[in-house]
């Protein structure tokens, strides 16, 4: 193997000691490498690289290497101690960036993944080395690539492979990663390769080339894998896009290694990006259903990635593997089908077929490339198809099925089963040379200059394509054969590196094997399994050592000659194998069987057995074991070991009806899991070594306590540890037995009954030991289950099990494939089959990870080589490490080809995959030998039959012999009437049968005739009639019309909703809409209904009620008074509003006027040119498809009804002939039967009755009868056996041959009933003619002459008479049919204009279509803003009217402000000494604290923080409003003052602040509306701007699309007096410059003028009158203002005389009475009766309650002087108590503890009072505030306590 710095290397490779520090990477500790790659990208900074690439490689390889080491150690040991803040690490990282040097490489080798060696083991790193690669991923996208002329670059696995073409070297770049490469690209200067890789975040790694050195690493660009690469046209960019599941879009600068952009391709999968060579700024990615057009655009925000996906509209989605970008922008893909798509504006323009709606190509397009002005394609079929460039660029679809039909410049069909997937140019200079990858597994090697010295296509290279599924490795020599299920099998020689052979089957190849050399000493046999159950012996030879013939072609170096061939199974072969002796030979397939055969006698079948599931391996006992015994392994969970089978003699088989072997005892292992169990164990094993390493921690930490703090802590420590203990417990893993059982993969002999397996799915990542059970015949193996007594642990394997095994020949190497593609080897003892020792292994990841499982491997003959395959079509052949290097050049020897090989018969192959197979060929021969006994009693069964039915026909004969009166009946004859009934009833059922047999024919061949009728004769309204003249050649022929056109059976709806104009929605809106903004809600307050309650009437009136009435009626009198004054005010605001309202604002105009102008706008002739420039089509003139179609459809339903009546003329015409013809038919046999009677001289020519000819009755030739089918049945039968000449000629000349002639039976005779009765003339004249009796001859007497001559007479002039009659019908007919067509010519005239009409209304349709959609979003556009103007201004109304109302709210707060001060003054009356404290009183400014609606309950916490805050501000206001209350307190009625006036004003005051909070409240909502208005109408002024801009585009697009109407070509017929264009007297040649106009359009351009002249002296007149309207209106206007100001002044005057100042005389009439002031009184009266009442009720009590005070206080004076004698008795006990205590001695003295706490606690109480005392005169003070906030009482401590 060369890697990139192996080319000048001096030193061997590494030992283990250099190795040691790198031997420990491996694909899943890729995180490592990213650090260590970044690591040398920050060192990178500061290293300069200017020597030339010579000296750089021998700086690299010698020394810069560990130099670069060194530096990064230390550069890198202060970035790791060093903690950088944020900014400051982007900033340096940005200067990293930018200060990577153009000449710096990465170190490859610190690059690429090496492979992983168990540490501390004496595993060399290269124990395997990569030595050639045989394979190539055929079906890998983009897998060929060319740098250069001479190499090809291609992936395989982990490896990517540079091939020289011309030496057949190959060099290897490792994957960094270890988990695959995804995708690989040139760069266009093939300087560099960029190698796009697989695993967690893969990098892209560009190198350069042609010394493949790291140059540039690109990060975190996807997920998992990346799906394809691209540089630009320039090279300076590179896209790249992601595989599942993110597929992201990067667009990185390469060389800095930063991504531009980055965007989610699609959720789709995604097969390609590219760049436009023509425009980087554009990229197009493709994938499964979709094709996505990029954009790098520049927006406010910074560069970003626009996607816009193509909509395929009424084509299939299909997924898009190839595709080109044109220079114009377009895109031309493929499609699924084979077609090709052009793509203009992200919709599919038209799709591109070939005549016929024949495919471009038959199968998926992979690939499509622009090369020398020709568009080459590439398809799955293997033709490369070349196509005209502008036949593409400027293809348009011309109907609606959108396809359009190209044919192929050149073509080349490169070879059979060829499914090209890429193409790739060669740079020869010179020729047009291509390599072409094919996914059947082939290189090719094109010539596409298509001269006469192209060459043919070269197969360069050959592989297999898809999954290798088979190897084996010959016994003798350096030789390995494969097999895939692409049919061929292949020979390789690997130690020369060469492929040797291939051959190819009907089927796939599954299973192979080597034959041992027991069998054939030469090693030169070799046997197949294939999926069709066939198994073949192949013959491998060298054809050099065959006799020499003249002729014979070129011999290669090996061949394969088919040996032997049999069929032992119905289903794919999975496992071959010979037995130790070579006597043996077992096959396994998946139909669960195990085929044995004898190998001595020729592979002579033994017979089979039986299997629980398909088989998936067989391994035959070695020497070790004492019988020769088979293991199968089956897929489904069971292994079975099969003893060797009894061969049976010749003599004994021939009766045996199958080869199945039922007696064989058979042992069987059914496998149950027990992973769950081994890892339950592994658990309890793991937490067992946790707990005793806790119990040696707890241990020592009790030791330290102990000795720290005592028995104290050391019991506090147990505590703790019991805690933990209880805290760690957690359950175990709980045991799982998966459902179905997993598959078995492999497996092996360890000893006698004894097995190794390795298990997929949950059971993988062990590899169990079992043992087999011994054999019992009468257990059921369905039922009962195994276990493995051991297993071993496999690492790193839970998802990625072993799924082959194989040994080196010296056992002490074993090889596992895994299924990820990597190889594993473990190091055994020698003869180690129980795996004592697995802990070192070797493991490298060489296969695709993803989908590049390892399907088998083997090793040499010698150990010197292993050879590897996989499922992504590789084939890998490494040396294995060995003290001992091949110095010389190893080539294998292929086996001499036998004696006579050449000269011996090649059986006879199994060539069809239904073929029986050896058991199904014995039980069919079996079966065969029985139906021919069976048949045999059959013949003889006949013979009996017919002899007896000859004897019955003899006896019929006889009878018939016999007299009449004699014969029996044949009645008789039947011995049962019962037979014959059955036999009737047989036959009719089996007619019946044979009809249902023939019903699906019937229902087919009518089914076909039914579509033939639809597409050919529904579709007609009437065919084409051609009705001759009878005597001259005119005729007249129908139109041939089909039904209605679709548009002139319905009317489109146009898409467009076209937008009214601004002055048709004022005209439908009318002037009032500014009226409108002034109209507010001016309903008048509804007076409040008087809150005084009547009095009761029940009660006798009292002077206290008598007073309250009066006062009541007084007051109410006061406010209907002022009641009627406002609302003679508010009449009177009213009035005035209206007049107001009717006065014409200042723009006002006139409706009539406004009609007026827009009539002339829109009816005032406006001839100017349409190809004017600034030519604007009017709103009404404004046509789309829609209103075309329209036209055309009223255009055909003109024509069509034109030619219909003209089409029922002819038919008319058609009847007139038939009844003439038949006319004259009768006319001609009474002329017959005349001439019958006259002499033959005087006999005139009888005329010759006019025929129908067959275009005249078109309908007829449908008409048929089963005499015409059968003779149509005749004519076919003779067209077998006649050429087809002849068959013409029988077909003119056989009568009824054909659906064309009439229906037999007929004769010819057109004459009905029907046309008997519509004949125009009936013969009315009708002559007896008598038939002539013979009698004897007399002759005629003079009267019988005279009657006869008279007769003569009679009949010469009728015969004279009907010939005239006869041709009067004729020239009647004639002429009528004449003046017809005379008529239809006009009409024909009128149709060919009409469809020239047509043409250009269909050319214009076609047009208006291109130009619908746009149109469409533009006028959506427009609508949309005009909407939204619309609404705009509807809330900008809204708004206004709003704050309209808003204001009449203020004003009428204000008026109510007003109001409440005027009649608190009135109340206050004249010379009030207290009126300046009131109304102070009233106008202070009192903070008032706001009402909080509390909704639902709120959480007491809140609440009282809430509180805590209300209150401390509620203090601190009351601090600073202290200082003003000193000075004017309003809480206190000063004395002497009206306490009715003072509450009056503390009333109206809260009335006033609740006024002036309305005012602030609607002033700020007025506010709000201002600045929602102002921003309205900038939105407003916004929007119509943007309308404006886009009624301008529509109104250019119109112009556009009129512009192009007008380049279609319009044909006008016009006389030559028409043409009034003349110079110098002659009309010119060239009339494109004139112009076209109607008689009627010029003449109203005349009278036009006379009428404009007309209206201008008419408008003059009036301008005239109105002017001097005006100017004196505006005299009157001048002297009525004059008088309204001296009315105001006069006014003024008088209000300053009455009232010495000017005042509001509506607030003085609505106010002259205080309704609240008249209310209070008479509360107040109502209060002070009520009081009196109430206090003499309290009197009452209080004498009652006094005179229950003195009976207390009697009868508590009594117990005091009870208590007074029980206390002196006490003072006298005391006494004596003292005296007694005094003697005994004083043992207490003081006071005691009960009186002391008495004492504390009554000094405590007298505190709380005191406290309390100072609370309630607060309170009290603060009552007598207004609005004061009264405290919740303070509570002592002991109280909360």
């Amino acid at each position: 193997m060369k890697e990139p710095d192996d080319e000048d290397t001096d030193g061997g490779k590494p030992d283990g000691s250099k190795s040691g520090g790198k031997q420990s990477r491996r694909a899943s500790q890729s995180a490592s490498t990213t650090k260590e790659d970044d690591k040398v990208l920050e060192d990178a900074t500061d290293e300069t690289f200017a020597e030339a690439e010579e000296s750089f490689l021998e700086e690299h390889l010698e020394g810069s290497s560990s130099s670069l080491q060194d530096d990064f150690v230390e550069s890198t040991g202060g970035y790791q101690h060093t903690e950088m803040p944020g900014p400051a690490a982007e900033e340096s990282e940005e200067e990293i960036k930018k200060k990577i040097s153009p000449s710096f490489f990465y170190d490859y080798m610190e690059l690429v993944l090496m492979p992983f060696v168990t540490p501390d083991s004496n595993i060399p790193l290269d124990l395997l080395t990569l030595e050639h690669s045989f394979g190539y991923d055929c079906r890998k996208r983009a897998n060929l690539q060319l740098p250069d002329s001479n190499t090809v670059m291609y992936i395989a696995g982990n490896q990517l492979i540079l091939l020289n073409l011309k030496t057949k070297e190959q060099m290897y770049l490792r994957s960094s990663s270890g988990r695959g490469i995804g995708v690989i690209a040139v760069h266009p200067d093939k300087t560099y390769v960029a190698v796009a890789e697989k695993g967690v975040s893969p990098k892209i790694i560009i190198y350069e080339y042609p010394f493949m050195r790291p140059y540039r690493i690109l990060r975190d660009g996807t997920d998992l894998a990346y799906a394809y690469v691209d540089f630009n046209n320039s090279g300076t960019l590179l896209a790249s896009v992601g595989d599942n599941p993110d597929h992201t879009l990067t667009i990185w600068n390469w060389k800095e290694e930063q991504p531009i952009l980055r965007t989610k391709a699609s959720s789709q999968e995604v097969f390609k990006v590219t760049f436009n060579p023509d425009s980087e700024e554009q990229l197009t990615t493709s994938g499964s259903g979709h094709i996505k057009f990029w954009e790098m655009a520049l927006t406010f925000t910074g560069l970003k990635l626009q996607g816009s996906l193509g909509r395929f509209g009424k084509t299939a989605t299909t997924d898009i593997e190839g595709y080109m970008e044109l220079p114009d922008g377009k895109v031309l893909s493929g499609s699924e089908w084979g077609n090709m798509l052009l793509w203009e504006a992200g919709f599919i323009k038209v799709e591109l077929c070939r005549s016929i709606s024949k495919c471009c190509h038959q199968g998926p397009i992979n690939q499509i490339m622009l090369d020398e002005g020709e568009v080459i394609t590439i398809g799955s079929d293997g033709y490369v198809r070349i196509w005209d460039f502008e036949t593409i660029d400027t293809a348009d679809t011309i109907d609606d099925t959108g396809l359009l039909e190209i044919e192929p410049i050149n073509e080349l069909q490169v070879d059979k089963n060829v499914k090209l997937f890429s193409m790739i140019k060669m740079n020869e200079t010179g020729n047009n040379v291509w390599l072409a990858q094919d996914a059947s597994g082939a290189i090719w090697k094109l010539d596409l200059s298509f001269s006469n010295i192209t060459q043919d296509p070269e197969c360069l290279f050959s592989f297999h394509s898809g999954a290798v599924e088979a190897l084996a490795v010959s016994p003798v020599t350096y030789l390995m054969v494969t097999t895939s299920l692409d049919c061929s099998i292949r020979i390789y020689d690997f130690g020369s590196r060469t492929p040797l052979a291939h051959v190819k089957f009907n089927q796939g190849g599954t299973a192979l094997s080597w034959v041992p050399r027991l069998v054939s000493y030469t090693g030169a046999q070799i046997i197949v399994g294939f999926e069709d159950g066939v198994v073949r012996i192949l013959e491998l030879y060298d054809p050099k050592g065959l006799t020499i013939f003249a002729g014979r072609k070129k011999f290669l170096d090996a061949d394969l000659h088919l040996h032997y061939v049999i069929k032992p199974h119905t289903a794919h072969v999975t496992a071959l194998a010979y037995d130790r002796d070579g006597e043996i030979l077992a096959t396994g397939s998946k139909d669960k069987t195990v085929f044995f055969f004898d190998v001595e006698k020729n592979y002579k079948p033994i017979g089979y057995i039986t299997t629980p599931g398909p088989v998936c391996q067989l391994i035959w006992s070695t020497i070790i074991h004492p019988e020769s015994t088979l293991l199968i392994l089956c897929e489904n969970g069971y292994i079975l070991e099969a003893p060797y089978p009894t061969i049976k003699e010749d003599m004994e088989d021939q009766h045996v009806v199958s080869y199945e072997i039922k007696d064989m005892r058979t042992k069987c292992f059914n496998f149950s899991s027990v992973k769950s169990k081994i890892l339950r164990s592994m658990e309890i094993e793991k937490r067992k070594k946790q707990k005793e390493l806790k119990e040696k921690e707890k241990e020592e930490r009790r030791k330290q306590r102990a000795a720290v703090m005592g028995e104290d802590g050391e019991q506090e420590s147990q505590g703790e540890e019991e805690e933990e203990e209880e805290e760690e417990e957690k359950p175990l893993p709980e045991i799982f037995i998966p459902s179905t059982p997993c598959h078995i993969l492999c497996g092996f002999y360890s000893g006698p009954r004894k097995f190794w397996v390795s298990l997929g799915g949950y059971d993988s990542g062990f590899l169990y030991h079992c043992e087999l059970p011994p054999y019992d015949k009468s257990s059921d193996i369905t039922e009962k289950k195994d276990e493995p007594f051991d297993f071993r642990l496999i690492e790193d394997t839970e998802d990625n099990p072993i799924q082959t095994i194989t040994f080196s020949v010296n056992k002490y190497m074993m090889f596992c494939g895994m299924q990820d593609g990597a190889i594993r080897v473990y190091i055994l003892s020698q003869n180690d089959l129980s795996l004592t020792n697995m802990e070192n292994y070797w493991h490298f990841n060489i296969h695709d990870n993803n989908y590049g499982c390892i399907k088998g491997l083997s090793t040499s003959f010698d150990d010197r080589f292993l050879v590897t395959i996989g499922a992504d079509s590789n084939i890998f052949v490494f040396s294995i490490f060995s003290e001992f290097q091949l110095r010389e050049t190893i080539k294998a020897k292929v086996p001499s080809p036998r004696l006579g090989i050449e000269t011996e018969p090649i059986p006879e192959d199994i060539l069809d995959p239904k073929a029986y197979s050896i058991e199904n060929a014995r039980r069919k021969r079996e079966h065969d030998k029985l139906m021919k006994e069976v048949e045999e009693i059959k013949a003889r069964k006949r013979e009996q039959l017919r002899a007896l039915r000859n004897q019955f026909q003899k006896l019929l004969k006889m009878n018939e012999e016999l007299p009449k009166h004699m014969q029996l009946k044949r009645t008789d004859f039947d011995i049962d009437s019962k037979i014959r009934a059955e036999m009737n009833r047989k036959t009719v059922y089996e007619i019946n049968q044979v009809e249902k047999a023939l019903a699906w024919k019937k229902e087919k061949h009518q089914l076909g005739l039914r579509k033939l009728q639809h597409r050919f004769r529904d579709s007609l309204q009437s065919d084409a009639i051609v009705v001759h003249a009878i005597q001259s050649e005119h005729k007249i022929s129908s139109y041939r019309l089909v039904k209605p056109s679709k548009y002139s059976r319905y009317k489109r709806d146009s898409q467009l909703e076209k937008r009214t104009s601004k002055l048709d929605r004022f005209d439908k809106e009318g002037p009032g809409i500014k009226d409108s903004l002034k109209d507010i809600g001016e309903d008048m307050n509804v007076p409040e209904e008087s809150i005084i309650e009547k009095g009761k009437q029940f009660r006798p009136k009292t002077l206290s009620q008598i007073m309250v009435e009066n006062e009541i009626e007084k007051t109410r009198k006061l406010v209907l008074k002022a009641e009627r004054a406002q609302f003679k005010i508010q009449q009177r605001k009213k009035e005035w509003e209206e007049l107001y309202k009717s006065k014409p604002a200042d723009d006002y105009e006139d409706p009539k006027d406004v009609q007026a102008i827009k009539e002339a706008q829109v009816h005032m002739g406006d001839f100017n040119l349409k190809t004017a420039p600034d030519y604007k089509i009017p709103e009404h003139m404004r046509i789309n498809a829609a209103k075309k179609e329209e036209e055309l459809g009223q255009l055909d339903s003109m024509t069509y009804s034109k030619k219909i009546n003209m089409n029922k003329s002819i038919l008319c015409l058609r009847d007139l002939k038939v009844a003439v013809i038949e006319e004259i038919q009768c006319l001609v046999q009474e002329l017959k039967n005349i001439q019958s009677t006259l002499h033959i001289s005087k006999h005139v020519p009888i005329p010759q009755i006019p025929q129908i000819h067959p275009e005249e009755v078109p309908e007829k030739r449908f008409h048929y009868n089963e005499k015409t089918l059968l003779a149509f049945k005749q004519q076919l039968m003779k067209s077998k056996d006649e050429k087809p000449h002849q068959v013409e000629q029988v077909a003119s000349i056989a009568p009824g041959s054909g659906f064309l002639r009439l229906a037999p039976g007929k004769d010819g005779d057109l004459t009905t009933r029907d046309s008997l009765s519509r004949s125009s003339k009936p013969l009315s004249l009708s002559l007896a003619v008598q038939k002539i009796v013979e009698f004897e001859k007399a002759d005629p007497t003079d009267v019988e002459l005279e009657i006869m001559k008279r007769d003569e007479i009679k009949h010469v002039y009728m015969q004279q008479y009907l010939t005239n009659r006869i041709q009067e019908l004729i020239v009647t007919f004639d002429a009528e049919l004449r003046l017809l067509r005379h008529q239809k010519l006009k009409l024909d005239t009128q149709m060919k204009l009409s469809d020239l009409h047509h043409l250009t209304l269909f050319q214009e349709i076609l047009l208006l279509k291109n130009f619908e959609k746009q149109e469409n979003i533009l006028q959506e556009h427009v609508n949309s803003l005009d909407k939204e103007e619309q609404d705009m201004q509807w809330k900008i109304n809204e708004t206004l009217k709003e704050m309209e109302e808003k204001k009449n709210e203020i004003a009428r707060l204000q008026d109510q402000e007003k109001a409440l001060y005027a009649g608190f003054q009135t109340a206050l009356g004249k010379n009030n000494k207290f009126e300046n404290f009131l109304m102070k009183v009233l106008k202070k400014k009192v903070k008032r604290v706001k009402k909080k609606e509390v909704e639902g309950d709120a959480d007491e916490d809140e609440e009282s923080d809430e509180s805590s805050e209300e209150e401390s501000s509620l203090e601190s206001g009351e601090d600073e409003s202290g200082s003003e209350d000193e000075v004017f307190d309003d809480s206190i009625c000063p004395s002497n003052c009206d306490m009715g006036l003072f509450e009056l004003a503390l009333q109206l005051r809260e009335k006033r602040l609740d006024i002036e909070e309305a005012l602030v409240e609607e002033k700020k909502i007025v506010d709000n509306l201002k600045k929602e208005n102002d921003m309205l109408s900038k939105k407003v002024r916004n929007v119509a701007t943007n309308l404006n801009a886009a009624e301008e585009a529509l109104e250019a697009y119109q112009r556009e699309k009129q512009q192009q109407l007008n380049e279609l070509l319009v044909v006008i017929p016009l006389k030559l007096h028409q043409i009034e264009h003349v110079v110098f007297g002659e009309i010119p040649s060239d009339l494109s410059g004139t112009l076209v106009f109607s008689n009627h359009s010029l003449r109203q351009l005349q009278e036009r003028i006379v009428q404009l002249q007309e209206e201008n002296s008419k408008q003059q007149k009036l301008n005239k009158e109105f002017r001097e309207r005006r100017k004196q209106l505006i005299r009157e206007k001048r002297e009525l203002s004059k008088s309204i100001n001296k009315m105001e002044e006069t006014v003024r005057q008088l209000m300053i005389s009455k009232f010495g100042r000017v005042i509001d005389l509506e607030a003085l009439q609505t106010l002259s009475v205080n309704t609240t002031l008249e209310e209070l009184r008479i509360k107040k009266l109502r209060k002070e009766l009520l009081n009196a009442k109430e206090i003499k009720m309290w009197e009452e009590k209080i004498a009652q309650v006094r005179w229950e005070l003195m009976m207390k206080t009697k009868e508590h004076t009594k117990k005091l002087h009870q208590m007074n004698d029980l206390c002196i008795e006490k003072n006298k006990l005391d006494s004596q108590l003292n005296t007694l205590q005094n003697q005994q001695g004083n043992a207490f003295q003081g006071l005691q503890k009960a009186d002391i706490v008495a004492r504390e606690k009554v000094t405590e109480l007298i505190h709380l009072q005191a406290e309390r005392i100072v609370a309630l005169k607060e309170e009290i003070a603060l009552l007598r505030k207004k609005g004061g906030f009264i405290l919740p009482p303070i509570q002592s401590a002991q109280e909360n306590r």
